[in-house]
């Protein structure tokens, strides 16, 4: 699968930040787009869980590799099975992560349930994490929301060991912005609300006014999100994430001056660092001039 078919409908901008946050390394999640929902054609979407994402990743294995996987989720046995489980989570997150070019959301998923075990507020956040930046370019309906529940979940957890902790906040608030389905323009302004409550009490977190700024291009209220995102670039001029999404969000409003000056000024940003990115902001300019 090219990186442009993440290009998610009213969110282009979408594509720049995945070519330079992740560049080559963005998993295609093609078996799992296909294989795993179970979508043909104009059918239903079908909710999704662990067996059938792993069934689908499987397909592309070797036979040695297949039966490594197998293994390993079989080998706990009678005795300290505590620590035999959180061991098989860690080699089964090492192989995804290490061993299949598209196996990022099980390396995650693995990571996750090895930190539930552990207890642990870094790893927890870490595994939550993965899945939130993976929601960024994710654009088919029942895996985003599998992809979704779970960041959830391990962001909660991160809070309850930690409820004081405002990136967990953010970052919880985040998951239900991108993973909301489409149509549900609540699920957005729930996690709004929740980041709103980090910003509220501290209007100097960019993270959270990033978020907000993101929130904002989501659910339309664009004058929000240039407020939002004005002051980010205020503090970190050098953010080319926040850069790109005023850019995006100009456009969106048909203010094609302010859009060009903004990726005008997100090429200056970028330089030489990643030249298919230049080219892609290159060829945005040209589009609406």
């Amino acid at each position: 699968m090219k990186r442009q078919q993440y290009l998610v409908a009213g969110t282009g901008v979408l594509l720049l930040l995945l070519l330079y946050f992740f560049g080559q390394t963005v998993p295609p999640h093609q078996k799992l787009n296909a294989a795993a929902t179970g979508i043909q054609g104009n059918s239903p979407v079908k909710a999704i869980g662990l067996q059938e994402i792993l069934k689908a990743a499987k397909e592309g294995l070797s036979p040695s590799q297949q039966s490594h996987v197998n293994r390993l989720e079989h080998s706990v046995v009678r005795g300290d099975v505590k620590t035999q489980q959180l061991n098989a989570y860690r080699q089964l997150a090492g192989f995804w992560k290490d061993s299949v070019r598209d196996g990022i959301l099980l390396y995650a998923y693995y990571s996750g349930e090895a930190a539930k075990l552990e207890n642990s507020e870094t790893n927890l956040t870490f595994a939550a994490q993965i899945f939130l930046q993976s929601l960024r370019g994710q654009d088919n309906p029942a895996l985003k929301s599998w992809m979704a529940t779970n960041a959830k979940e391990l962001f909660e957890k991160a809070l309850e060991l930690n409820p004081n902790n405002d990136s967990t906040k953010v970052g919880l608030g985040a998951s239900y912005v991108f993973g909301a389905e489409a149509g549900n323009p609540m699920e957005v302004m729930q996690g709004i609300q929740r980041i709103l409550e980090v910003a509220r009490r501290d209007s100097t977190n960019m993270y959270a006014q990033l978020m907000l700024g993101w929130g904002g291009l989501e659910s339309g209220q664009l004058d929000k999100a240039v407020e939002r995102l004005t002051t980010v670039v205020r503090h970190q001029p050098a953010n080319i994430e926040a850069i790109l999404l005023l850019a995006e969000v100009q456009q969106q409003r048909g203010d094609k001056t302010d859009a060009i000056q903004w990726y005008m000024a997100a090429r200056k940003q970028l330089g030489n660092q990643d030249p298919e990115m230049a080219r892609e902001i290159d060829k945005r300019i040209r589009s609406l001039q």
